[in-house]
């Protein structure tokens, strides 16, 4: 599956990912650990952000996960498709939320997830405003 971008490198309103499903991601029951998630949605997150957010890093203010959590619907087996679906579903003044949904892009959900981000200025080493990078995707 490819990444779903609007035209013209414009902020999509959701952005859209594979994963590579890996046979150490699986545990001894056979199915993707739950931990394993976790990377899956960093996945999509670092390919999100080095699509359409670079200039953000290259000014020196860092994304960083302030929060975590993922519900699990369905195990993932070892030959299932994975696609993860993100989107900002919060803006605040220094952080916003992502939203994702791993699926297999024709219909099952295994999870749904959420992390908070903070922006953070490396320089400063302080909080900063959500850049309109990543407001635009709201």
């Amino acid at each position: 599956m490819e990444d779903r971008r609007a035209k013209g490198n414009q902020m999509p309103r959701e952005y859209t990912t594979a994963i590579e499903l890996r046979f150490s991601d699986l545990d001894a029951y056979g199915h993707v650990n739950s931990a394993v998630y976790f990377t899956y949605l960093e996945t999509a997150r670092v390919k999100l952000f080095s699509d359409f957010f670079r200039e953000v890093s290259e000014q020196g203010v860092l994304v960083v996960v302030a929060r975590a959590e993922c519900d699990f619907k369905v195990p993932i087996l070892l030959y299932d498709p994975v696609v993860v679906t993100v989107w900002v579903a919060r803006l605040g003044s220094a952080s916003f939320d992502l939203e994702y949904r791993l699926h297999n892009g024709t219909g099952t959900t295994y999870a749904t997830a959420r992390t908070t981000m903070v922006c953070f200025d490396s320089v400063k080493k302080a909080t900063v405003a959500v850049p309109e990078a990543i407001r635009a995707m709201a």
